[in-house]
């Protein structure tokens, strides 16, 4: 089993957009069975995927050593299964700080191994106490950047925090090549993955669907198929 975090030092850069879309094409591209777990109060990868209401009890494995296993839900798609998020998350920083366990998460995934090859964590934007349990605990961190100033600096934050020898994948996100800064930073860092910005990609919020299931050719679903690829490589090395 491994462990992939989609996590941002800034929010609004794509992040559950990729959490979504990578966690389905790990389901259905490389057909493992995958757990997609939200851990941002926003739950907007919930929103997108989880099927029926939640109750309020996110934080419940953290603070009540309840089993994660019970706050699995299916989804519409074989192979992928959800824990959602909810407001009780809001408090998660907090009550990390009160549990002083440096690697609860990582032992809550340790137990999931059995049941699942891939796990996507959607994680929650700052350096707080829940990324740091997150840092721990994945083997790669996926690290959506816009090509943007102040979007850059907020990687170079997280690579100094964590040292330029961390499981970082910075991605190119929300992409408009015929913008000049966005041309410009690409041509900075041609290595890195590029996301398009895309009206197909917007689309997902209204379907609640990742982009693959409903616009598989588009130029969206194959720059995320592409990236779920490089990713597979990356954890096989």
């Amino acid at each position: 089993m491994s462990t992939i975090a989609i996590y941002s030092l800034k929010g609004g850069v794509g992040k559950t957009t990729l959490a979504v879309n990578l966690a389905w094409s790990s389901a259905q591209q490389s057909a493992r069975r995958t757990l997609l777990w939200d851990l941002d109060a926003q739950a907007a990868s919930t929103y997108l995927l989880a099927q029926g209401k939640a109750k309020d009890t996110a934080q419940s494995v953290f603070s009540k050593d309840a089993d994660p296993e019970d706050l699995v839900r299916k989804t519409a798609f074989d192979r992928l299964d959800i824990i959602g998020a909810d407001a009780s998350l809001r408090g998660l920083d907090v009550l990390f700080h009160e549990l002083d366990r440096k690697k609860r998460l990582q032992k809550l995934l340790t137990g999931l191994r059995k049941q699942y090859d891939r796990i996507i964590l959607d994680c929650p934007p700052g350096l707080t106490e829940t990324s740091d349990q997150v840092m721990r605990a994945a083997d790669l961190i996926v690290v959506p950047v816009i090509p943007s100033p102040l979007s850059e600096r907020a990687f170079a934050e997280v690579v100094k925090h964590l040292g330029a020898k961390a499981h970082l994948m910075p991605v190119h996100s929300m992409v408009d090549r015929r913008r000049k800064l966005h041309a410009t930073a690409l041509a900075e860092h041609p290595d890195w993955p590029v996301i398009p910005m895309a009206s197909a990609i917007e689309s997902m919020s209204s379907k609640r669907a990742p982009l693959g299931s409903f616009s598989p050719k588009s130029a969206g679903a194959q720059a995320f198929a592409g990236l779920w690829r490089a990713i597979e490589k990356r954890l096989a090395a």
